[in-house]
């Protein structure tokens, strides 16, 4: 028998290199992993760059080549992947850019990137959608608040251009950067202008919002400013169903990730208590998938609290949320007419504390697959495996053909 359905699981930033506080192995490694160990030695295995050897990926980047849309033709920036996983529904022309609710003294400096790592940003976001005017500018916009400090705003009018800076300085201690045009196109001059008019806007309703006042008085750092990047031109995507013949959904507590679903036609399925970070309810998200897969083709899931840990450089943390990981797929196992497709979008190394070039492990289970002798998961056992070394851009013409959906290349 041949698979009909496939369950696409990425664990996002999953993949590390030797951490000394971990005996030299990797968190991967040394986690406790018994159900993606069963799943890999019921499997075939192997290594993937999600983009090309040598290559970082973002998280951007690497979805798009995983779903077989290759970045070099498809991506424009992030803010629009970003804003269209907010709520925002782009439409080609329109300008993103992901944001970041962030803290500044009364001096003016960024104190903090994230404010806290606040959640529940959704009063101050009514509150600029509500106060901030730029039909002085003919020009008309949205804002949504994303998961945690996240947010997404979206710039939609005529001259528009998305080859500006931004205004995050990246780093603290210092104040925000002013946007700017890159080059002297009137277009990219006039949204450098719009950025900044309506970054200026926002910070003077953030600053004496109740919200943020309530937090001062709590001792936490107030969402008193906007940091804005990833400027964008949204284009063009080739529908999922039309270009594989198969129905689709997304689930994902990143934005990002649920944008990248939405934009090339996936359905988007919200699952309550899913956070993006290491206290996501996994057991929802796996349930969540189950009963997704009783009506569509193909899922794309992303777990991404592995990815934090390694930005945050803790291997103890992603290691134990790797176990949480493990023991949560653990009803995949009885899937039946489903490829179970599990592999890493990138590595996020604790030691680099961002994303690196190492490639990532896979595994593909399912009736009619081969198997080979690979018994871990893990990012060296993998390399042992029979699928060896691919691309991100490879994987979709392989599962495509192992579930028989393939055309052939010739007579």
């Amino acid at each position: 028998m041949t698979a009909t359905k496939v369950l696409f699981l990425v664990l996002d930033g999953i993949s590390d290199r030797p951490c000394s506080s971990l005996g030299g192995l990797t968190p991967l490694q040394a986690a406790r992993t018994p159900v993606l160990d069963r799943f890999a030695a019921e499997g075939i295995c192997g290594i993937m760059d999600t983009i090309a050897p040598g290559i970082r990926p973002g998280s951007d980047t690497a979805h798009l080549s995983l779903l077989g849309y290759p970045p070099e033709r498809y991506y424009t920036g992030r803010g629009p992947l970003e804003a269209e996983g907010s709520g925002i529904h782009m439409t080609p022309g329109m300008i993103g850019f992901r944001c970041n609710f962030a803290t500044v003294d009364e001096n003016g400096r960024v104190t903090d990137r994230r404010a806290g790592r606040i959640h529940e940003t959704g009063p101050l976001s009514a509150a600029i959608r509500e106060g901030v005017d730029l039909s002085g500018l003919e020009v008309g916009f949205r804002f949504e608040s994303g998961a945690g400090h996240r947010a997404a705003l979206a710039f939609e009018g005529e001259l528009l251009g998305d080859r500006v800076t931004s205004n995050d300085p990246k780093k603290e201690g210092v104040s925000p950067l002013p946007v700017r045009p890159v080059g002297d196109a009137p277009a990219d001059e006039k949204t450098a202008a719009v950025c900044n008019e309506f970054l200026r806007q926002a910070h003077e309703i953030l600053e004496n919002h109740p919200l943020n006042l309530e937090r001062l008085e709590q001792g936490l750092p107030p969402a008193n400013l906007l940091l804005i990047r990833g400027a964008g031109r949204m284009g063009h995507f080739e529908p999922f169903l039309e270009r594989y013949e198969l129905s689709g959904s997304v689930i994902s507590a990143a934005t990002l990730i649920s944008g990248i679903g939405m934009v090339v036609g996936l359905e988007y399925v919200p699952v309550p208590g899913t956070t993006g970070s290491v206290d996501s309810d996994l057991d929802a998200k796996v349930r969540a998938a189950l009963r997704e897969l009783g009506r569509n083709d193909f899922l794309l899931m992303n777990i991404k609290g592995a990815d934090e840990a390694g930005h945050d450089g803790k291997p103890e943390q992603k290691r134990d949320f790797i176990e949480a990981i493990d023991a949560a797929l653990e009803p995949l196992g009885a899937i039946e007419d489903c490829l179970l497709v599990i592999c890493g979008d990138h590595s996020t190394p604790c030691s680099v504390k961002d994303h690196s070039a190492d490639p990532v492990p896979l595994v593909i289970r399912g009736e009619g697959v081969r198997t080979d002798r690979v018994k871990h998961f893990d990012e060296i056992s993998c390399a042992e495996g029979g699928i060896n070394r691919i691309r991100g851009l490879d994987l979709m013409p392989t599962l495509l053909d192992l579930i028989n959906k393939a055309h052939k290349y010739g007579a």
